[in-house]
């Protein structure tokens, strides 16, 4: 057996490993929570005590624990995720629903979010301690440090509704406007306005992490005999970056850019819910408020496996970008 193929077979085990350990977990966090589903979902109507419990034995929630857990694992691994309560639908056809508006708002944010954070990183470090290096890690840090969702509702207030002199810009949530009925590139326009206030909550937070870890990797390899190598070839200051400092200092990018990837989906739930944005962030959101039980382990379950396979994919890349790691 090759290097490969035993380094795969590990990875893949302790892959299978941390999703079942996120099953436990999430079965036992979603079971323990102390609101009552059932009288959530009649609150406002006459229920009797016997049609309560007529309603809990049809949700199942009459069986003892170990038995609800052994159903949601087998369940899982025969890719059935139950029925919602709360929308009285598959889970699996309301997360096929919602997955494509979560997917255009993170996949755009997250390519803006590298794109923005490796430019900034690289020269923020190949210029560390100039006014651009100062600037630009200061505004990073101070994003990162600001709660997503408290982001959201500043943009909401001023780009939306409008402060003062600024007029509101951008729609205040959903994914479309109903009353223009649009189609085509009519539709297409809609939807990037209304993309643009989630959009930019997401990048204004996740690329300060880029450009920390970018410039981090930079000033390491700032001293590195194979740059002075490279300078003493006669190459110009900005080939021995190109060519020789940012393809070293990448690698710790990628492993971070791999992981973040999958954390992406579980971070819309804060600016799904702020935006009204139609996704799974604002679906999980939705079922947290019952708490409709199979709806919430079906979208963590996405969630759980979006993490997970994101962590493979970045384990795989960095073998083959990193020689180090391909000799083990």
């Amino acid at each position: 057996m090759s290097r490969f193929a035993r380094y795969l077979g590990s990875k893949l085990v302790a892959a299978l490993v941390s999703f079942f350990i996120t099953l436990v977990i999430g079965f036992v966090i979603f079971n323990l929570m102390p609101s009552d589903p059932v009288r959530t979902l009649t609150r406002g109507r006459p229920t009797s005590e016997a049609q309560l419990a007529q309603i809990r034995v049809q949700l199942g929630l009459d069986e003892p624990v170990w038995m609800r857990f052994l159903s949601f694992v087998n369940d899982t691994l025969h890719f059935r995720l139950g029925y919602s309560w709360q929308f009285q639908e598959s889970v699996s056809s309301l997360v096929g629903e919602r997955l494509w508006p979560t997917l255009l708002l993170m996949g755009t944010s997250a390519v803006i979010s590298v794109a923005l954070g490796l430019w900034l990183g690289v020269r923020s470090g190949w210029r560390h301690g100039s006014l651009f290096d100062r600037v630009s890690s200061g505004v990073s840090l101070t994003l990162w440090s600001v709660p997503t969702f408290w982001l959201g509702m500043i943009l909401l207030i001023t780009l939306s509704v409008g402060v003062g002199p600024i007029p509101g810009l951008f729609p205040a949530g959903g994914m479309t406007d109903p009353a223009l009925n649009a189609t085509g590139l009519e539709h297409a326009l809609d939807v990037a306005r209304h993309l643009v206030l989630p959009c930019l909550t997401m990048v204004l937070v996740v690329f300060a992490q880029y450009v920390t870890i970018m410039r981090s990797s930079i000033i390491d390899e700032l001293g590195s005999p194979y740059l002075l190598t490279a300078r003493a070839k006669g190459l110009t200051d900005a080939e021995v970056r190109r060519r020789h400092a940012v393809p070293n200092a990448l690698l710790p990018s990628v492993t971070v850019i791999f992981m973040h990837l999958g954390t992406l989906v579980t971070g819309a739930i804060t600016v799904e819910s702020v935006y009204s944005w139609p996704g799974l962030g604002y679906l999980t959101y939705e079922a947290l408020k019952i708490p409709d039980l199979p709806l919430l382990q079906g979208t963590f379950i996405i969630f759980s496996a979006s993490v997970i396979v994101m962590n493979l994919l970045a384990d795989i890349a960095y073998r083959f970008l990193d020689p180090r790691v391909r000799a083990q």
